[in-house]
């Protein structure tokens, strides 16, 4: 039924996750998990409600006899129990356990605010003002959109200091090397200049899959990663392809950046990085995400900035994802999970390196690496300017800023 998509998708996905790992508990839950819910969903689909409130007594007993990490790996699949308990109450009629479950799926951090919204199997309880005081709770988590709209405004006027954003020549040796090793020119095409960023997209999502379970390799530049990805049939996560994409872009002499997107729940490390590359046609940043080999456009079918997104998500105006979207050719990319959720989550804090330059990413010798984090003016007045940080024979400098101007500079 429509309440168990949701959570049977996250679940898979989170299965994916734990089988990389080692932990024999961990691997056993994920098994049973897999099974269990299957039958749920067997039995849900015949309506069998009374059968599957006597099963999750068991789903639960198991839980409960996890380990604390593995019990906080598995907290969501709880929450989602939970509230389906809530939704097998509510078309059985029993509205103080439909409420009771709904309470506890909020006390566990259930979060999808715009699915319980819709959902016709909550009828029963939808008026109830306890109900409405827990959908309240949920709605500060898990209504992305409203968060973004709490926390719009940045600080145009702020004055605190950043260092200027540098950009790499396309003659640098390793770029120039990049660029006739895989014959970016005839990637990108003889078209126009949005043409040529949206081909050497489609290039880079085509040439490595996303695999978010695992470290990148220790050396990450494009021409490394590319090797290392073909060679052992392995892919990288959103930011290894980002890289992959950004030195692309420097070496056909485009500027570009890649764009680390974050929630604001700082214990949410979900995030996303996308990439920024700017058009001299039309004067400002693109959005291109080489993870799922999307642009976004207006109504018009206009190509967008991150920043007019954003601003877009706030003012509820018309938002368009290129209809070839998708990760890994397996799940396309629609904007309604694309961009009123995943990355309305993720566009609360953005984050770009200072120098946008091949192998900056690399841990060799004594690097200083610098970043520039865009904060809402109502968190950015609260933040330190300026942080350092220290991780092994590398260090990090932090700049934090409200001033989106600058953030957005021209190059």
């Amino acid at each position: 039924m429509r309440r168990l998509l949701p959570f049977l998708a996250s679940f898979l996905l989170l299965s994916l996750t734990l089988r990389a790992q080692q932990a024999p508990s961990t691997a056993a839950f994920d098994a049973y998990c897999t099974v269990f819910f299957k039958e749920i969903q067997g039995l849900s689909a015949a309506k069998d409600y009374r059968q599957i409130l006597s099963r999750y007594p068991e789903w639960e007993m198991k839980y409960n006899a996890l380990g604390p990490s593995d019990k906080q790996l598995f907290r969501s699949a709880l929450a989602s129990v939970d509230y389906n308990r809530a939704c097998y109450y509510a078309l059985l009629k029993d509205k103080p356990n439909a409420l009771l479950s709904f309470r506890h799926a909020v006390a566990h951090g259930y979060q999808n605010y715009s699915h319980a919204k819709v959902d016709s199997d909550l009828d029963l309880i939808r008026n109830d003002k306890d109900f409405q005081q827990q959908m309240a709770l949920i709605r500060e988590h898990g209504d992305f959109i409203y968060v973004l709209q709490q926390a719009r405004s940045y600080a145009s006027n702020e004055g605190r200091p950043l260092p200027t954003f540098t950009y790499q020549s396309a003659e640098e040796p390793h770029l120039v090397a990049l660029r006739k090793t895989h014959k970016l020119d005839s990637i990108a095409g003889q078209g126009n200049e949005v043409s040529r960023f949206i081909n050497l997209l489609h290039w880079v999502h085509e040439q490595v899959p996303h695999d978010g379970n695992h470290e990148n390799p220790a050396v990450r530049n494009a021409q490394d990663l590319l090797r290392v990805c073909r060679a052992e049939k392995r892919g990288l996560n959103c930011r290894g392809l980002a890289t992959i994409l950004n030195e692309a872009y420097l070496a056909m002499g485009y500027k570009a950046r890649f764009v680390g997107c974050m929630p604001k729940d700082s214990t949410d490390y979900d995030s996303h990085v996308i990439n920024a590359v700017y058009s001299t046609t039309q004067q400002k940043w693109l959005w291109m995400d080489p993870t799922n080999d999307a642009y976004v456009m207006n109504e018009q079918g206009q190509l967008l900035s991150i920043e007019e997104v954003r601003a877009r998500l706030i003012d509820g105006r018309p938002l368009l994802v290129n209809p070839t979207a998708n990760w890994n050719h397996k799940v396309s990319k629609t904007k309604e999970d694309y961009l009123y959720q995943y990355m309305a989550k993720n566009l609360y804090k953005l984050q770009c390196p200072v120098s946008s330059q091949y192998d900056l990413e690399t841990r060799t010798g004594s690097k200083n690496l610098q970043y520039v984090t865009l904060l809402p003016a109502a968190v950015g007045t609260t933040k330190p300017a300026v942080r350092h940080t220290q991780d092994g024979p590398t260090s990090f400098t932090l700049y934090n800023t409200s001033n989106a101007a600058a953030f957005w500079q021209k190059p």
